[in-house]
């Protein structure tokens, strides 16, 4: 939701000029013409003359202007104020004139209602939300006879709602906006509104009711006759809504068919030739994205799907593709979405690289999004957690675990995110088992995420995770038929979505277990197609592990070239592993394992040399 635009957003100056004379029976003075073409000129050099193009604008009160071009004038000072300079009590105070003088003047709705919402966004980037409320509700009550500014403003407080986490206030915005573009005759716009509020109840979790509303927006958008890219846009959205439905729920290999259908679907958006004909009715002047917003979204999903599904070779390639695109549109636009987009992309493939062994790449990656998190204080906000769970599961991978456990105790303070506590949860368990001295935290953790009774969450993916965590601790203790019990659950679950990490885990894990009973010929048909499934993926730990089991195996069975072979392929995983862990501890951003509150630390001093030991992967 907080993507849609208006196709009529960012009018020149000019273009308000114009709007002046059209609307007034008198031709403007020409003061009035030659210091607005100025402060265009100052405005749009390259590069900007923002204070030459103030003093224009300032110039303008000097003539005593009529309220009409006073309220404008007063717009465009506070725009530029606000988009350009620091002067946010300057800008502020020239907002508030235009709004307040605009609200006397009738048939000037374009001005009234741009006031308005710049004012609310100005509020709102200064923290003063509550300022900002009552503004939009005015604007909405007094535009229902302008249909553009009308959708345009309920979509805007719908955004404020939302990003306070009042999903329930966002939501009724939305369908009074899908019902009011309904009666406009704006099936496209309904739709718009009807999607966002999807998106709002699939985060509320509000299953029985996402259902039924996506269900009508599927019939309302094969039916509808309009502009192509309108049409493909909405289907993109409905798409993306699915499809991280799915994800979201661990069904990785439910999930295909619909995310092939998104893939589809933006090629064809990819071919069709903008149109530049707005359309006829003024509730339909709005987009859900730009085309190339919409590619990069697609890229992120399918970089979400490939992950999940331990496909991380593809997750790469798609990263890099989606990355470089970003970069692109960041030098022309730096919409906050972008940086949302990169930060996401960058969650991912940090978890990619992890699990492929390169750890060093992963902390430099980490503290990109720091840097990115720095810049944007609402960014921070919505990624302290994922953040911080990033850095425990890098403190595992060097065996950190006391870095580890804050790490993931600090991001379970930040989260109110049912999945992504799970998650965090599952991996402190994971922790607690290592350490192998945490019994009543453990068994408290446990209970809180038993996947035979009341799992907190109806993820496939992390119900598995856990019969896997159970599976793990039953090992460590010598309980192996139970062990066995729950290994095999989570390769049934694992094997339904195709988990292929979950699936590797598990078989060498299994294998372990028949090494230890002496049940060699088992144990084999567990170790190797582990070892085949971890070299597709590639999963560097799990490649370790069933090396050094092979070697065993072999070994207690007398095929003496094998276990050498063996032995061989552990070596040099060992040996790529030791490099990296000495490469990644010896960076600067590795002091980060340190970090558990506040603003990520800017300047990183550099190790002396690695702290932590290996052996545990060994």
């Amino acid at each position: 939701m907080s993507t849609l635009s208006a196709t009529s957003a960012g009018r020149e100056f000019l273009v308000f000029g114009r709007l002046e004379m059209a609307a007034s029976t008198e031709a403007p003075e020409p003061w009035y013409l030659a210091l607005l073409g100025f402060a265009e000129h100052f405005r749009t050099s390259s590069p900007p003359k923002i204070r030459l193009c103030v003093h224009c604008l300032q110039a303008v009160f000097q003539f005593k202007p009529p309220p009409r071009v006073e309220a404008r004038t007063h717009l465009q000072l506070g725009s530029v104020l606000y988009r350009h300079t620091k002067n946010s009590e300057l800008a502020q105070t020239h907002l508030e004139k235009a709004w307040f003088i605009s609200q006397q003047i009738s048939q000037f709705d374009d001005v009234k209602f741009e006031a308005a919402s710049i004012l609310s966004e100005f509020y709102c980037q200064q923290n003063l939300v509550d300022s900002a409320k009552p503004v939009l509700r005015k604007a909405i009550q007094i535009s229902q006879q302008t249909p553009y500014w009308h959708c345009r403003l309920l979509f805007q407080l719908a955004q404020l709602h939302a990003l306070e986490k009042d999903l329930v206030s966002a939501c009724d915005l939305l369908g009074v906006g899908a019902e009011y573009a309904r009666v406009m005759g704006s099936e496209y716009t309904r739709v718009l509104f009807l999607l966002s509020k999807g998106m709002l109840l699939l985060m509320e979790r509000k299953l029985s009711e996402v259902h039924p509303l996506l269900t009508l927006c599927g019939t309302i958008v094969e039916n509808w006759q309009g502009n192509p890219i309108q049409k493909e846009s909405l289907r993109v959205f409905f798409l993306v809504l699915h499809v991280t439905h799915y994800l979201d729920a661990g069904q990785v290999k439910s999930v295909k068919p619909c995310l092939k259908q998104l893939q589809q679907c933006i090629q064809t958006i990819s071919t069709l030739h903008d149109d530049e004909i707005l359309p006829t009715n003024p509730a339909a002047l709005f987009h859900w994205l730009p085309k190339e917003h919409m590619c990069v979204l697609v890229y992120l999903v399918t970089v979400m799907h490939s992950m999940q599904a331990g496909y991380l070779e593809k997750a790469q390639k798609y990263t890099d593709k989606a990355l470089m695109q970003l970069e692109k549109l960041k030098m022309l636009d730096n919409s906050p979405i972008l940086s949302m987009f990169q930060v996401i992309l960058l969650e991912h493939i940090i978890m990619c690289r992890l699990v492929t062994g390169h750890k060093a790449t992963a902390l430099q990656e980490i503290s990109q999004v720091c840097q990115l998190c720095q810049q944007s204080p609402r960014l921070f906000t919505n990624h302290a957690a994922q953040l911080h769970t990033l850095l425990g599961l890098y403190c595992i991978s060097v065996n950190c675990m006391d870095n580890a456990e804050a790490q993931f105790t600090a991001a379970l303070q930040m989260t109110t995110h049912q999945e992504l506590w799970t998650f965090i949860v599952t991996n402190l368990a994971s922790v607690y088992i290592r350490e192998g001295n945490r019994h009543q935290e453990l068994y408290s953790l446990l209970e809180r995420i038993n996947p035979d009774h009341n799992f907190p969450v109806s993820s496939h993916c992390l119900r598995a995770a856990a019969f896997y965590i159970r599976g793990l601790l039953s090992f460590f203790q010598g309980r192996y038929n139970e062990a066995k019990r729950f290994l095999r659950e989570t390769l049934k679950m694992s094997n339904a979505e195709d988990l292929n990490r979950l699936t590797a885990c598990s078989l060498v894990l299994l294998g372990h277990i028949f090494f230890v009973l002496g049940n060699h010929r088992e144990s084999n048909n567990m170790v190797v197609p582990a070892m085949q499934l971890a070299s597709k993926i590639p999963d560097m730990s799990v490649q370790l592990w069933s090396s050094a089991l092979l070697k065993d195996l072999n070994k207690a069975c007398g095929n003496t070239m094998d276990a050498h072979e063996a032995a061989q392929m552990h070596q040099n995983f060992s040996q790529q592993l030791l490099q990296d862990h000495i490469a990644a501890c010896s960076l600067p951003e590795h002091n980060l394992i340190s970090w558990t509150d506040g603003l990520p630390p800017v300047q990183l001093q550099p190790q002396n040399g690695p702290t932590t030991s290996l052996a545990s992967l060994l």
